[in-house]
């Protein structure tokens, strides 16, 4: 078997030689007498985004916050990015205007906000989109309407995206 396999490679390593003569290439030879021979690679194919994912630059406000138009459940929305909520917050005019009914809102949650403790109904987004950007099944919190006066994109949202980050004053979100 070992006879076989090393005079097969042989063969192999001889005809190999010959191949630029029978092909009338031109081997060079190097200083060390062997020759060389060019063969010319396959292109390796360009790797290319996915389609659906998109990117999304927010410039900062006047107040130096980042803000823009989102759609929630296909509705247009403005909202505020709020890394520090743990949830997007919305109010409970918001919540109606969306299709979350009242009905289905149970205030019985308590969070700790900047303006101290608040109570929160817990609801889940069917999809949040900026953009190119499509995010689904989002968790939510549904405040009073005087306890929440804006729409708060906070991490519930940003964690399923691939990155976000500030540079040049404005805040990229990357899906």
């Amino acid at each position: 078997m070992l006879a076989r396999f090393l005079v097969s490679a042989g063969l192999i390593a001889a005809v190999a030689m010959q191949i630029p003569a029978l092909l009338g290439t031109q081997a060079t030879t190097s200083e060390s007498s062997m020759p060389v021979v060019k063969v010319a690679l396959p292109q390796q194919p360009i790797a290319t985004p996915t389609a659906g994912y998109g990117s999304v630059l927010l410039p900062a406000g006047a107040g130096g916050h980042y803000e823009g138009d989102f759609k929630i459940n296909g509705r247009s929305v403005h909202g505020l990015i709020d890394t520090g909520a743990t949830y997007v917050a919305i109010n409970e005019s918001t919540a109606r205007r969306l299709g979350i009914s009242g009905n289905d809102l149970d205030y019985r949650y308590t969070i700790q906000t900047a303006n101290g403790p608040s109570k929160v109904a817990l609801a889940k987004l069917d999809r949040l989109e900026i953009g190119t950007i499509k995010v689904r099944d989002v968790d939510a919190v549904v405040s009073k309407d005087d306890a929440l006066n804006t729409t708060l994109i906070g991490m519930s949202f940003l964690k399923k995206l691939n990155s976000y980050g500030a540079e040049n004053g404005s805040l990229r979100l990357t899906q």
